[in-house]
């Protein structure tokens, strides 16, 4: 196994001479894994973990970064951090090295995930910070941890309070939420005439008799194969993501989704009117949100039904019954997402730097602000160019 660690037992109390020896305080250990496996040994105590972490999301489970590991990384690229309490894993995230001029450190996933973050034991979670930020290997001044997608009460957060060296904190996406109510009550919250015309369109899709089913585990491979079939069908005239057409896209979404309906963390829905399957969405659901995460509709469909309200009113029920309070549209500012008057709150962008002179971080703080200001320009003045890059955006 190839590791570093290093342990840090609390300090032992005094006592008097003639009173009883005081209990041990608990032994922190923290290591650094970089065994391409890493993830395959971790998995059973990483679930175990997860389950005790509040702020986790999907894209935490052990079964996704796993999977997206092995469709995505490269041999050696793997940073695995663990930090222990008396052999308990207490804290775990998951890092690859990447290339370019400026090299570093970023999180599993790139563009595909709506969150990043690392797990914390909700029972320990700021010492497992402060003993998970000791140990990040950011001691060069070329080092550099960037973190995107990160959302504000998100674990990691805790991390960046502890780190020592360099830091500095950007907005990233907007994302946007719904409270998790049934969907009269969402239509309480949009413009009377804005409700009314919603309330003819679900009558509509009703009275069409969509009928509506959750996908066994055993048919979710054919149903994600069917949504990118009808996803590419849907936006062929106005473009796709380009990685959602590639087949370790394909691979990494049947890999990683299945696992998580089995474990109930996501649910395929199959919508069918008259027989034939005409859309199947995928949601993604943690303790603290539902997410909308990819869907796919047949074209011909949006000219009979409201799409997003067939979709919007499945995940709604779905996010409801498991007892879930948040309906997250993830990512995007699309225009179907606006009519539902969606609270917003932008992910964070987080860069870590070495302590001292940190010429790398430097380098890379200002090439965000600067692409950051290009894209502020594009919105505020170029629109049309705006609407364009949403139509591209997937769900």
């Amino acid at each position: 196994m190839r590791s570093e660690a290093r342990a840090a037992g609390l300090p032992a109390q005094a006592t008097s001479p003639s009173g009883p020896d005081p209990a041990p305080g608990p032994v922190w250990t923290a290591e650094l894994r970089r065994e391409d496996d890493a993830l395959d040994t971790l998995a059973e105590e990483w679930e175990g973990l997860a389950a005790r972490c509040r702020t986790t999301t999907f894209f935490q489970a052990a079964g996704w970064q796993r999977s997206w590991w092995r469709h995505y990384g490269t041999p050696g690229g793997l940073l695995v951090v663990t930090v222990r309490r008396d052999g308990q894993l207490v804290g775990a995230g998951a890092f690859r090295r990447r290339g370019g001029p400026l090299g570093g450190l970023t999180a599993l996933g790139d563009g595909l995930v709506d969150f990043t973050d690392v797990l914390l034991d909700d029972d320990c979670a700021d010492r497992a910070a402060a003993e998970f930020a000791a140990v990040l290997p950011l001691t060069r001044p070329w080092h550099t941890l960037e973190l995107r997608e990160v959302h504000p009460e998100a674990a990691v957060q805790k991390v960046f309070e502890h780190w020592r060296g360099r830091r500095r904190r950007f907005a990233d996406s907007l994302c946007q939420y719904l409270p998790a109510v049934s969907m009269e009550q969402l239509l309480k919250r949009v413009p009377g005439k804005t409700a009314q015309r919603s309330r003819v369109k679900l009558r509509k899709i009703a009275e069409a008799g969509v009928e509506v089913g959750s996908t066994p585990v055993a048919e979710v491979p054919a149903a994600l194969e069917a949504l990118l079939r009808l996803h590419f069908l849907q936006w062929q005239e106005r473009g796709v993501t380009p990685e959602h057409r590639t087949e370790r896209f394909a691979r990494h979404l049947v890999e990683s989704t299945t696992g998580m309906v089995a474990s109930g963390r996501a649910v395929v829905h199959q919508f069918r009117l008259d027989g034939e399957l005409v859309a199947v969405n995928l949601l993604l659901l943690c303790p603290s949100f539902g997410g909308l995460y990819l869907y796919g509709a047949h074209p011909q469909l949006r000219e009979r039904l409201d799409i997003a309200g067939l979709l919007f009113a499945a995940a709604l029920d779905e996010t409801v019954g498991a007892g879930i309070p948040v309906l997250s549209l993830l990512r995007g500012q699309e225009p179907y997402k606006q009519r539902w008057r969606p609270d917003q709150l932008p992910n964070q962008r987080l860069l870590f730097g070495p302590k001292g002179a940190a010429p790398a971080a430097t380098a890379r703080a200002g090439a965000i602000r600067a692409r950051q200001a290009v894209a502020h320009v594009l919105r505020t003045r170029f629109p049309r160019l705006k609407e364009a890059l949403l139509a591209r955006h997937r769900l």
